[in-house]
Order: C-alpha cells, then sequence, then structure tokens
C-alpha cells in the first residue's frame, strides 16, 4: 500500500515533509535540509517527553492510555503473556516514544520498515546525540529486516527519563494488542479511529 491511500491524522498533515512527500515525525533530525528518519533527535525526544507530545505529530497527549508500535521481539512476548493469561511487563527501557493511537496505526503503516516483515532497515538505526550510537537498538543495521510479526500496542501510562545522552521511556500496563504481519490490516482501525475523532469534534 502506498502511504498517499492511507488516511492521515489531521496534525500529522500539518508535518513538514520530505521530497517525496512523507511526513517528518517530530522526533526525527534533519541534516543539510533531510529529514534522517533512523536516527532520533536527543533535544526532540526530551522536548516530547516533558511536554507529554506526540513522537509523531507533536501535538498533546491527554491524560491517558498511550500508544507505540513494537517490533517482533516484543509482540511474540506480549502474544505469549496474553494467551498464558498473564500480565504484560517489561521494565526494559526503550528510546522510542509514545504518541497517539491514530498516530502510530498509521506510522506502523506508512514506515516501510514498520509496516511489513521482510522490510529492511536503509540506515543503523541510533540516536542523534553527539554521534553516539543508540545501545537498545545498535542490533537494528543496514540491511536488517523486522522480521515476525510486529504491533501497534496501548500502555495505560509511560514514564522517562532525560539523562546527559539519551531519553528513555518505559511503558506500564497493557490496555491494547493490535497485531500485523502486514501493517495494512490495521486500515480499518486507523479510519475508524479518525471517524470517532471527527464525530468528537463536530460534537
Amino acid at each position: 500500500m502506498r502511504f498517499e491511500a492511507v488516511p492521515m491524522p489531521p496534525s500529522v498533515q500539518a508535518r513538514p515533509r520530505d521530497p517525496r512527500g512523507y511526513p517528518v515525525p517530530a522526533i526525527t533530525p534533519w541534516e543539510d535540509g533531510q529529514p534522517q528518519f533512523a536516527l532520533t533527535d536527543y533535544q526532540r525526544s526530551g522536548d516530547c517527553a516533558n511536554g507529554r507530545l506526540c513522537s509523531v505529530c507533536n501535538t498533546l497527549m491527554p491524560r491517558g492510555p498511550v500508544w507505540r508500535v513494537v517490533g517482533a521481539g516484543e509482540s511474540a512476548a506480549i502474544a505469549e503473556a496474553l494467551a498464558a493469561g498473564r500480565p504484560y511487563r517489561n521494565l526494559a527501557p526503550t528510546m522510542e516514544g509514545p504518541g497517539h493511537r491514530a498516530c502510530m496505526l498509521y506510522a506502523s503503516m506508512v514506515c516501510p520498515y514498520l509496516a511489513r516483515p521482510n522490510a529492511r532497515r536503509g540506515i543503523s538505526s541510533q540516536q542523534s546525540a553527539g554521534g553516539r550510537p543508540d545501545e537498545l537498538t545498535a542490533h537494528v543495521v543496514r540491511g536488517a529486516a523486522r522480521g515476525g510479526t510486529g504491533a501497534v500496542v496501548g500502555f495505560a501510562d509511560y514514564e522517562y527519563a532525560v539523562t546527559g545522552a539519551q531519553v528513555l521511556f518505559r511503558f506500564l500496563d497493557l490496555v491494547e494488542f493490535l497485531p500485523h504481519e502486514n501493517a495494512e490490516s490495521h486500515l480499518p482501525e486507523l479510519q475508524a479511529e479518525l471517524d470517532a475523532r471527527r464525530s468528537g469534534d463536530a460534537g
């Protein structure tokens, strides 16, 4: 599915675009006028964490659940816990910040690496903080495939820490689990979310 065919949340429509027309997430750094999609900007990520701003659209997230997109490993761990009737808890920190439900559903479909299990990274993942690599995602190297089943996951809330070199997030209490092999399967969920938002604004 081409990204132009994916309905775009209004707050994402306001984001700057790259030359292809892709909206650029709030935490993505720019270099020589080009967004560096595989990198995370330390300052932008810290600002989003401190202001409770969505890491995709840079607008306020209301108190309550937040969402993120997870890869195959965490998706499998969540599925295993749910199948066994256990609560899912992952206390390991991540550098990937939270966002609105609609924004994360949208991101899961338009980011090729997130959308398809056979998609491959075009550049190694790291945090752009003085050139320091991101130890937490150092395994995501150029050419690496996502593999397996990803998911859009909702959590009751998040915690964060802003250090001198990193912004770390930890997510608390699973509230929604939407797995996918190909993220196009989330299209009905995204459309319903956007329709509900429009109805709410109209009311």
